[in-house]
């Protein structure tokens, strides 16, 4: 079967769809919505069995949809219509939202219903309901989607008035008026596009990363305190954390990164390196250690470890190592790591030092994994990981995952050939050959797939997910001689493989020296138009016509 990805670029759930059909090894062209006659011709070249739209900004030509069976992806329940859905089922106190797939036709969201399927609202921001919620739920219809169309088993879309499109009037706090909990929703409901427009100490910016705080107290938009790149400010009934600030035309930044010297005077609120949860605040780093296992925790803001991160990461695990005979890496919210941090790098007037020193941080961490001899170590792939933060997670003794991940384990992309000792890691996994295969080809693929070619161990269902999980790790402590045979194989293989495993990482660094610091670097050129979200002139050539045989 031959299928088309028609979208406006290449996002989580695209990828979701995109790693599902290869998995069947079915044909899958992408097709990125440029212009009208680009999206023609490009359809009609691979001439598809039909397409999808799992995230489509423009409309489909008549041309198209008339000819060729088309679908679209909207991230509502049945009836719904229109953008921002998510947005106005936040803003509404929603219970329930759904994913429904339907068929194109000449008006927004208005075709026959091919599937609809709903999940439970949680207090969240909309991009995480989407990265979780959304994503988990679409990829649970995708069996009797195919199924579905197969048999025309079509039902009709309700004939109801589209939802209010939000403008920045709905969006705007009112911090005179307003309640915490009601700008957290208005936080929640425009994360992460298009945030909420404000003016903070003089610059005009929009809000991203809204947390409460239980503890300080202040006047109303008053700043009470910074900590890890976030600001506290004061609400009518208490405080809340904004960890983001994004100035018109720029990109999102920690929030003390955009105010800088305004902050002069603001105490730095500091929490311990492993925050315990005792009360609501904003916080990175948590442990949970349950029977001599350590589920350590990193919610770094869409995945991005910058250096400090990876040092604190680092001194957690050195930390709580101590304390336990297995720790497990269990990411965040919504990833798990996407490894170095490219807004801080291109927001900095020394892009070759600042970037040389993350790429150097974040290896020390994962040298700190790599060689904890005392420990047994697990990644825990419960949400999507690129780049950097695959390595990461390979850095582990073992590496289990969910099965509705997608992972990236490749840097080409960006103009990078990477590190992270990804030249040990890959090929100790899966061979020289898929090594290079990888990291040539830059394709996401799906846990199952990641299983096959052995850069995951074990799969999970999502539902009942960390009962697994906890099971798998207390196996591998129920027999004692096992654990102690195993611990003492791995310092003697670290021992005897130390010096070529350093060897690697230092050959990955002597490659990546003039990516970061030569100015000609493709590098600066790809990573200014990843952050400013420059759309792309042509659909990317690694993603057109795939085979999969």
């Amino acid at each position: 079967m031959k299928i088309t990805l028609l979208v406006t670029a290449f996002n989580s759930l695209t990828q979701v769809a995109y790693s599902y059909f290869k998995e069947k090894k079915y044909n899958i062209d992408v097709v990125f919505a440029i212009n009208e006659k680009q999206m023609i011709d490009e359809v009609f070249a691979f001439s598809p069995d039909f397409i999808l739209c799992p995230f489509l900004k423009k409309f489909v030509p008549k041309e198209i949809y008339e000819n060729i069976d088309t679908y679209i992806v909207h991230p509502g329940v049945l009836g719904d219509r229109g953008a921002y859905a998510i947005d106005n089922a936040i803003r509404l106190d929603k219970k329930e939202w759904g994913v429904t797939i339907l068929k194109a036709n000449g008006m927004f969201d208005s075709g026959d219903v091919v599937i609809t399927c709903n999940f439970r609202m949680r207090s969240a921001y909309k991009s995480s309901i989407y990265r979780n919620e959304v994503i988990t739920t679409f990829y649970s219809m995708l069996d009797d989607f195919l199924k579905n169309r197969q048999s025309k088993k079509f039902i009709l879309q309700p004939d109801l008035p589209m939802h209010q499109t939000l403008s920045q009037k709905e969006r705007a706090i009112d911090w005179q008026k307003d309640t915490t909990q009601e700008i957290l929703k208005k936080i929640y409901m425009s994360d992460s596009y298009p945030g909420v427009k404000d003016e903070i100490l003089g610059v005009e910016c929009y809000l991203y990363g809204a947390w409460r705080e239980e503890k300080l107290r202040g006047e109303p938009k008053e700043i009470l305190a910074k900590r890890d790149g976030a600001v506290c400010l004061g609400t009518v009934d208490g405080a809340i954390w904004i960890t983001h600030l994004k100035e018109p035309n720029r990109f999102k930044l920690p929030a003390t990164y955009v105010l800088k010297e305004r902050l002069q005077g603001v105490k730095e609120q500091r929490l311990p390196l492993i925050f315990d949860k005792s009360y609501k605040t904003f916080y990175e780093i948590s442990c949970d250690i349950r029977e001599e296992v350590a589920y350590l925790y990193f919610n770094f803001h869409n995945g991005a470890f910058s250096s400090d991160k990876c040092m604190k990461l680092k001194y957690a695990f050195e930390y709580i190592k101590e304390q336990v005979k297995i720790v497990v890496l269990m990411g965040g919210e919504d990833f798990f790591s996407n490894g170095i941090h490219l807004n801080i790098l291109e927001d900095s007037k020394k892009n070759g030092e600042d970037g040389w020193s993350n790429i150097n941080a974040m290896n020390d961490l994962v040298k700190s994994i790599l060689f904890a001899d005392e420990v047994i170590t697990v990644a825990s792939l419960s949400k999507n990981a690129g780049a950097g933060g695959v390595f990461l997670a390979l850095a582990c003794d073992y590496v289990v995952a969910c099965n509705e991940v997608v992972l990236n384990p490749h840097y080409k992309t960006l103009g990078l050939s990477g590190s992270e000792y990804h030249s040990y890691l890959l090929p100790k996994r899966t061979g020289k050959q898929m090594a290079e295969k990888i990291l040539e080809e830059c394709l996401p693929m799906n846990a199952s797939q990641a299983r096959e070619i052995g850069l995951v161990d074990k799969l999970f269902m999502l539902e009942g997910y960390e009962q697994s999980l906890k099971n798998f790790c207390l196996d591998l402590l129920f027999d004692e001689d096992a654990y102690e045979d195993f611990i003492w194989k791995k310092g003697d293989y670290l021992q005897e493989n130390k010096m070529m495993i350093e060897g690697c990482r230092k050959k990955e660094i002597e490659i990546m020296y003039p990516e970061f610091w030569e100015k000609e670097s493709v590098f600066h050129t790809l990573r200014y138009e990843f952050v400013y979200k420059i759309c792309p002139q042509a659909t990317p050539k690694r993603l057109k016509g795939v085979e999969c045989a």
